[in-house]
């Protein structure tokens, strides 16, 4: 596996000797401070050019950076429309199992674009780019909920939650587990970023998806939140549910009780008591 001097050596090798190449920034964890190094981060890298559609129309550049493993161009794919962009990005993991996101960018577009908190300058040939902050973690940090964004969450997690009963009820155990993976643990994951938030005045980054919660929240929340991932079989997801309601219900407390906002307690109760009157009349 290529080291990160050499492939960052080859990206910025490449862009000096491409005229139409005016600017590198590199994204990301990579120059993330806080986050732990590991051989599966990605190279988060744009390209600022004259003319984004040279790099799209001739392909021939990619075998400079390697022998591809699989990529994607999400740009010009059709199970995902978006709105169009300026920009065109190429998903590249390689053989040697470095992987570059590599993004086209108008050059255009950088004396007037925000940059992302996570940010480093690699080249920047007509200094249009100005001085960066150091990297930070400024626009990853949780948002604090407003009354309003803590009752949704609550009511999304109780209503949903009865969808998952209902399908454990009728055997539908890809419909169960669909809901207890999407909303319902969507709204647990809100609930634990707003957890440590209040923990920490909301300079802590829990990280994508939870990233670093096993070092962020006390150990028995922790190890509760573990407990909430099911093995197959209606009985470990009536299991992972109860656990999933507790873990929520605690830290929901102590949010509400941080800013003053109202835990719908009814909801919980009667939600909790009709689960467990679906699950005695599942198994009866």
């Amino acid at each position: 596996m290529r080291t990160e001097a050499e492939m960052l050596g080859l990206i910025l090798g490449f862009a000096n000797k491409q005229p139409g190449i005016r600017a590198v920034i590199m994204n990301g964890s990579r120059v993330n401070p806080h986050a732990a190094k590991d051989r599966f981060q990605d190279y988060d890298i744009v390209y600022y050019v004259t003319d984004v559609q040279e790099w799209i129309t001739d392909r021939s550049w990619i075998s400079r950076f390697g022998d591809i493993l699989i990529m994607q161009t999400p740009d010009e794919g059709t199970l995902i429309q978006d709105e169009p962009r300026a920009s065109f990005g190429y998903l590249m993991l390689f053989m040697d199992g470095n992987r570059i996101d590599l993004t086209f960018a108008p050059a255009s577009q950088l004396e007037s674009m925000r940059h992302d908190s996570l940010s480093l300058v690699l080249l920047d040939k007509d200094a249009r780019v100005g001085k960066l902050p150091p990297p930070n973690i400024d626009d990853y940090r949780t948002k604090e909920p407003s009354a309003k964004h803590f009752a949704e969450c609550c009511n999304e997690f109780w209503w949903v939650s009865t969808y998952i009963a209902k399908g454990l009820w009728r055997g539908e155990l890809y419909y169960a587990k669909f809901h207890l993976e999407r909303p319902v643990r969507d709204m647990l994951i809100y609930m634990l970023d707003w957890y440590i938030g209040c923990q920490s005045d909301f300079k802590a980054n829990p990280g994508k998806l939870g990233k670093y919660y096993e070092e962020l929240l006390p150990p028995e929340l922790w190890a509760k939140f573990r407990q909430t991932f099911p093995n197959d079989g209606s009985d470990q997801i009536w299991q992972s549910l109860f656990v999933m309601s507790e873990l929520f219900r605690e830290t929901a407390h102590t949010v509400a009780q941080h800013y003053g906002f109202v835990y719908n307690e009814d909801e919980d109760r009667n939600v909790t008591a009709y689960l467990h009157r679906v699950q005695a009349s599942a198994s009866s």
